[in-house]
């Protein structure tokens, strides 16, 4: 097997990894690129390969920066299969048609506006092409084997997901050629996360590619849900707005549950909560359908669903704009790169009675880095907004594995791997991981470069 790394290189964006073996080519994720400027021009690049000569396709999860390249890749000619869980199918199902649209209200806005170098602006994909693309999906349970690309190589290749936390419908993805292997980690979740289930243990496997997202660094073992209540009750306090850039998928629900468990104890003030996120509601009901996937019971469900007032409709969303504090406002993206949240900035940010609290990981080049960073302003619709309003961070409430919660989940192969590809991670981070598992595991890792081919002999 020959293996390219297509994206997550440098950065914990764009995730697509190109497998070839014999007259076979499969990529494992198939990612946008965030952030800088210059990783998302990568989105309109052209890949090394014909999106025709890729015979398959399998997912890790359903976040874009794992998923959002489909639409394009099918727009350019892919027509395999896209394998995945059934619950990332689910998930997809929302993801991508959603990215589609907000590409194309993005280019309207920039076309209207004047603000794009492009005239007309286009979108990378529209709504159309995601919901298109939809048709390739082949959802495969967890521990079942199956050949991707059937019929196309001797021996074949064989795949098995396992569940790694993380969201919903999150695997690990494990290839058998024969007597060599490959494990794919995907986006590892946490041992104790407040939602989902721990990571299953890692198979055996020659080779392993594994996510260094907080590959140097460790969660800090306090309560989030500590940090929340204080500083909803400060913000509340001086009759502000607390505004949570959230992810749809997995972060809206964990921040859903939170709020639930602590206005049930009485830790904060019963005060007006909005999920204001579409997506974010339709993902929030997939719950229920998945439950064995997480710890939540039927009730805890139900319970985190009326945990806020869910808002449809645009005219709704413009709505709270206008209104004042003190309330909390949930709201996609949870990097602030683009969806409502946007206009909850422009409105909220201004003000230093408010809070923007971010809750996971941003990605170096997003506007919530540059938030967190301590900006003065931030550029939203092509202007300039006062930042004004208290900036915070929860680091201990994110989806992703630290280094030393990676590091067990490593220590858990049956055998040491013969070579670790550390990826998904901002350079500190696959550096800080490289040194962890040489230092603690004893194995040879290597942190790849982008479009860099390696041959797993």
């Amino acid at each position: 097997m020959d293996i390219q790394f297509l994206g997550a290189t440098g950065t914990v964006t764009g995730s697509k990894y190109l497998v070839r073996h014999g007259g076979a080519t499969l990529l494992v994720d198939c990612g946008l690129f965030q952030g800088y400027k210059q990783l998302r021009l990568r989105n309109w690049a052209p890949l090394p390969v014909r999106a025709a000569d890729i015979d398959a396709v399998i997912l890790t999860h359903a976040h874009l920066d794992h998923s959002g390249y489909l639409p394009l890749l099918a727009k350019q000619g892919f027509r395999g299969p896209v394998y995945c869980t059934p619950a990332t199918f689910a998930l997809c199902r929302l993801l991508l048609p959603d990215s589609g649209h907000l590409q194309e209200e993005q280019a309207e806005y920039a076309g209207r506006h004047g603000f794009s170098k492009h005239k007309p602006p286009l979108p990378l994909y529209t709504r159309e092409d995601a919901e298109a693309c939809l048709d390739l999906f082949k959802p495969v349970e967890p521990h079942h084997a199956w050949e991707p690309v059937p019929g196309r190589t001797s021996p074949p290749i064989i795949a098995t997901l396992s569940l790694a936390g993380h969201i919903l419908g999150a695997a690990s993805v494990h290839l058998r050629v024969g007597k060599q292997s490959i494990l794919f980690s995907g986006d590892l979740g946490r041992p104790n996360d407040l939602v989902m289930e721990p990571p299953e243990a890692p198979p055996a496997a020659d080779y392993v590619v594994v996510e260094s997202t907080y590959g140097d660094r460790r969660h800090s073992p306090v309560d989030p849900l500590i940090k929340l209540a204080d500083v909803i009750n400060q913000t509340a306090a001086q009759g502000g707005v607390v505004v949570i850039p959230a992810f749809a998928v997995g972060r809206a629900q964990s921040i859903l549950y939170g709020i639930h468990q602590l206005k049930a104890r009485h830790a904060i003030p019963s005060i007006p909560v909005y999920l204001n996120s579409p997506m974010a509601t339709e993902a929030t009901d997939i719950y229920s359908r998945f439950g064995t996937e997480h710890r939540l019971t039927p009730q805890q469900c139900k319970a985190m669903f009326h945990a806020a007032h869910f808002v449809h409709s645009a005219d709704e969303s413009r709505a709270l704009n206008g209104k004042h504090g003190p309330m909390i406002i949930i709201s996609a993206s949870g990097m602030a790169t683009g969806g409502r949240v946007l206009h909850h900035l422009v409105a909220f940010a201004p003000d230093r009675r408010n809070t923007i609290l971010f809750t996971g990981y941003q990605a170096a080049g997003t506007r919530g880095a540059a938030m967190l960073g301590g900006a003065s302003t931030v550029r939203i619709f092509g202007e300039d907004v006062p930042l004004r309003a208290r900036v915070e961070v929860i680091d201990n409430l994110s989806a992703h594995a630290d280094a030393g919660e990676i590091l067990g989940w490593l220590g858990q192969m049956p055998k040491p791997p013969r070579k670790v590809f550390i990826t998904h991670g901002e350079p500190g981070a696959s550096d800080g991981l490289r040194q962890c598992v040489e230092r603690d595991l004893g194995w040879e890792t290597q942190v790849p470069d982008y479009l860099e081919t390696i041959s797993l002999n």
